[in-house]
């Protein structure tokens, strides 16, 4: 008897499919792993491009303030599982420094820090307008990954709101404000679990973009 059919016969087949997970909850929980892993990744040969002047600062500010957004987004529906992102990190041996430097502890491109930190002085609005758009990319963000419960959703209303409100050269009565605003109030008052239906993400994620690109286009004016 050959050791092929041995094999076949008294165990599994080395030629097989091996699955990692046996049902749909484990399969999400490695997905968000190979996510949160790209992501990492994908930010530390963006940031290594940027420092080689391998990529134009507004195409750099842009790819990067989307990274940070999908980061915060995800990481935030997976703290039970990776608490700790830096020890993901080591676990993996992923050798990415300068991506922790700016997924965990700046929060911003290099292109919006560095500007904000030389602006301080002479424009204090810098950081609300930083804070804005970061807050407007990771509530899109958010819905395009379909979290969409009260507790999910309502802390990035309240922290694009709040950023807003720094930003002073912004009409009294700010209309991409006052519809964020209505938004919170709106799922304020549902419980935390709570999740949006699929016609109201659909408005609401039009209203956001929407709303960011009126932001913009006043920033511009002014």
């Amino acid at each position: 008897m050959s050791f092929a059919s041995t094999v076949s016969s008294s165990g599994p087949s080395l030629t097989g499919e091996v699955k990692l997970y046996s049902n749909k909850k484990e399969q999400a929980l490695y997905e968000s792993y190979a996510d949160l892993y790209a992501i990492i990744k994908t930010t530390e040969k963006l940031e290594r491009a940027f420092v080689r002047d391998a990529i134009g600062a507004e195409e750099y500010e842009e790819a990067c303030s989307k990274l940070i957004g999908q980061f915060k987004v995800l990481w935030g529906s997976m703290k039970d599982t990776v608490p700790n992102v830096e020890k993901f990190m080591s676990d993996y041996n992923m050798q990415c420094p300068m991506a922790a430097t700016r997924l965990l502890h700046s929060g911003l491109p290099a292109t919006v820090e560095h500007r904000t930190k030389n602006n301080r002085a002479n424009d204090p609005e810098a950081l609300g307008v930083a804070e804005t758009v970061q807050h407007f990319i990771t509530a899109m963000d958010s819905l395009k990954l379909n979290l969409a419960a009260v507790d999910q959703i309502c802390p990035i209303m309240l922290d694009l709101m709040n950023s807003m409100d720094k930003v002073t050269t912004l009409p009294p009565s700010f209309a991409p404000r006052e519809k964020i605003k209505g938004w919170y109030s709106k799922l304020y008052q549902k419980q935390a679990d709570y999740e949006l239906p699929e016609p109201d993400v659909r408005q609401l994620m039009y209203e956001l973009e929407a709303s960011y690109n009126t932001f913009l286009a006043t920033l511009r004016k002014n």
